[in-house]
């Protein structure tokens, strides 16, 4: 890939006229060699990220063993936080090569799909917790309902709140570092929402619980 971001885009990331010359450069650089250099380097790093998820997500073995409910929301909820942070990142990738992306909390379409990304997860979240409770119920657990509502919710909002800084952040690294970032955001993106996913929700569990 070619060099970093030009400091001289400002706010609005990139203007018509770099934003023009910028996608020439992507579509010059969307060889088969430019990406799979690209992505084997983050591919391997990302693997490793999991195998850390994987130890993070074992030391709560007890609680979930206990709470067969809980066992439902972690991959659902981890899951479902990959794919809003991908579709936020693809969402602002499109505007970036479109050259109307400003990164500024005035921006009426990051605005948007903040909007967006937070309402879908409220809905999610909301019958995650209603599903968790029935399975649970079924497998067992005692886990209330008020409880378990409160459990996905908070955390499922908590999370989803840190996807959206975490995509508009990658998004606008990979940019500045001069990388495409529909090669490089959702890898990213799917793999930190996994571990602080299980953080945010064990987090959340010790204070209901």
């Amino acid at each position: 890939m070619s060099g970093g971001g030009d400091a001289s885009h400002g706010d609005r990331v990139p203007d018509d006229h770099h934003g023009e010359e910028r996608t020439e450069d992507l579509l010059a650089e969307w060889t088969v060699g430019g990406i799979v250099s690209t992505l084997v380097p983050l591919l391997v790093a990302m693997s490793i990220l999991q195998m850390v998820s994987g130890t993070v997500l074992e030391s709560f073995e007890e609680q979930l063993l206990q709470y067969p409910s809980l066992l439902v929301v972690v991959p659902v909820m981890i899951g479902t936080a990959g794919n809003l942070g991908s579709i936020m990142c693809a969402r602002l990738s499109t505007l970036l090569h479109l050259g109307t992306l400003e990164f500024t909390p005035a921006n009426p379409d990051i605005r948007a799909n903040v909007g967006a990304v937070i309402g879908l997860a409220a809905t999610v979240f909301v019958l995650l917790g209603i599903a968790s409770w029935m399975i649970g119920r079924l497998l067992g657990g005692s886990l209330g309902l008020g409880r378990i509502l409160v459990i996905t919710v908070v955390s499922g909002m908590l999370l989803s709140v840190w996807v959206v800084l975490v995509s508009t952040l990658a998004v606008y690294v990979s940019y500045q570092l001069g990388y495409d970032p529909d090669d490089t955001t959702i890898p990213v993106v799917t793999n930190v929402c996994d571990i602080t996913g299980v953080l945010i929700l064990f987090g959340v569990v010790a204070v209901v619980l």
